[in-house]
C-alpha cells in the first residue's frame, strides 16, 4: 500500500502544540496530535513530527503554520502558508459550518472572539493578558481542588445552585472560591459558579460591544469542559456547538489554507520531509549593534547550519514570511 497524501497544519501555541493531517478531496481529519508545548516549541514540533511519522505512511503535499510560534515552525517545516490564528480559526469554522456567525475560541493562555458575515471576517478581539478567562486559570484551580481537569465539566453539571464567584481577577476569583468552600457550598456548585465567571469575563472583555449571533461555534481546549459550554448557552440564549475537532481547529484551518494556496498557485509544496524529526535543531541570540535600535537577534539553526533569523526592525536579518 503507497502513502496517503495529506496536507498538515500545525499550530503552535504557548500551552499546547497542535499537529493535523487532511485528505486532499475531502479535508477529512486524517489524524491529529495535541501536545503540551512545555515552553519547547521547537522540540515539540520535532515530537510531533516523529509521532506522525510513526502513525502512518504520508506523503505531505503541503504545509500551513499558525500559532504565536507560527513563524518558527513555518522555517523548520519549510511551510507553503504562515498565518495568524484569526484566519486559521475563521477557516476551520467557515469548512466544518457555513452557516457560522460566531467563533468563540478559549486557549490555554488567550481567548478570541471572531465575527463572520456572508463568509467574510467582519470582526474579531483577543485577549492575551488576563487569565481569568482562559484554560491555565481552570487547569490551576481544578489542581487546587484536587480533581482531573477531564472531569472539570461533568462535576460543573450536577450542581443545583451554581454559587456567585468574582471572575474579573485570577485572584479575586480564587479568594472567592476558598470563602464559598469554607461556607459550605458543594464542590459542583462552586465549579459551575467559575464557569459562569469566566464566561461573564469572557463576555464583557473580549466579546464587549460585540454581536454574537448563531450560528456560534465554541473552539479551543476550553471546549471540551461541558460546564463552560452549558455556561455560555445560558448567557447567550443561543445554542453552542462544539466541533468534533473543537482542541486542533487552528491546525486544521492551516492544513485547508495550504491546500488552497497550492491549488490556487499550482506550486509545489516546499515541505522539507519527515528528515526534520531526525535533525537537531537549536537558537541562538545576539544584539545587533549596528545602530542605536539594538535588535536582538534570534538565529534558528538545524544540525549545527543557520536555517533563518529574525528580529531586526530594518529588515537586515529578517527572513521573508507569508506571515499575516
Amino acid at each position: 500500500m503507497g502513502k496517503h497524501k495529506a496536507y498538515l497544519g500545525v499550530d503552535v501555541g504557548s500551552v499546547s502544540t497542535n499537529l493535523v493531517l487532511i485528505d486532499p478531496e475531502t479535508d477529512r481529519v486524517l489524524t491529529k496530535l495535541y501536545l503540551r508545548t512545555n515552553g519547547d516549541p521547537i522540540g515539540t514540533v520535532v515530537k510531533g513530527m516523529q509521532k506522525l511519522a510513526e502513525a502512518g505512511e504520508w506523503e505531505v503535499v503541503g504545509v500551513g503554520t499558525t500559532g504565536s510560534g507560527r513563524q518558527l515552525a513555518g522555517v523548520m517545516l519549510g511551510a507553503d502558508v504562515v498565518k495568524n490564528e484569526i484566519t486559521a480559526h475563521a477557516v476551520a469554522a467557515l469548512k466544518h459550518n457555513p452557516k457560522v456567525s460566531t467563533v468563540i475560541e478559549i486557549g490555554g493562555q488567550d481567548s478570541k472572539i471572531i465575527l463572520i458575515r456572508s463568509g467574510v471576517v467582519s470582526d474579531f478581539a483577543m485577549n492575551t493578558i488576563c487569565a481569568a478567562g482562559t484554560g491555565s486559570f481552570l487547569d490551576q484551580q481544578a489542581m487546587r481542588l484536587g480533581i482531573d481537569i477531564r472531569d472539570f465539566g461533568r462535576i460543573a453539571l450536577q450542581a443545583r445552585h451554581p454559587v456567585r464567584i468574582a471572575g474579573r481577577c485570577t485572584v479575586f476569583a480564587e479568594s472567592d472560591m476558598i470563602h464559598k468552600q469554607q461556607l459550605g457550598h458543594s464542590i459542583p456548585d462552586i465549579l459551575a459558579g467559575l464557569c459562569e465567571a469566566m464566561v461573564r469575563n469572557y463576555l464583557s472583555n473580549v466579546g464587549k460591544g460585540k454581536s454574537i449571533e448563531p450560528a456560534v461555534l465554541f473552539q479551543g481546549g476550553v471546549a471540551a469542559n461541558q460546564g463552560i459550554r452549558k455556561a455560555l448557552e445560558k448567557a447567550l440564549g443561543l445554542e453552542v456547538e462544539v466541533p468534533i475537532n473543537y482542541d486542533v481547529m487552528g491546525a486544521f484551518g492551516a492544513a485547508v489554507l495550504a491546500k488552497e494556496r497550492l491549488q490556487a498557485t499550482g506550486d509545489k509544496t516546499r515541505f522539507g520531509g519527515f528528515a526534520v524529526a531526525r535533525s537537531s535543531f537549536d537558537s541562538f541570540s545576539w544584539e545587533c549593534e549596528d545602530c542605536p535600535n539594538n535588535c536582538e537577534i534570534v538565529q534558528i539553526r538545524r544540525d549545527g547550519r543557520p536555517l533563518a533569523c529574525w528580529g531586526s526592525r530594518c529588515g537586515k536579518h529578517q527572513v521573508s514570511s507569508d506571515s499575516a
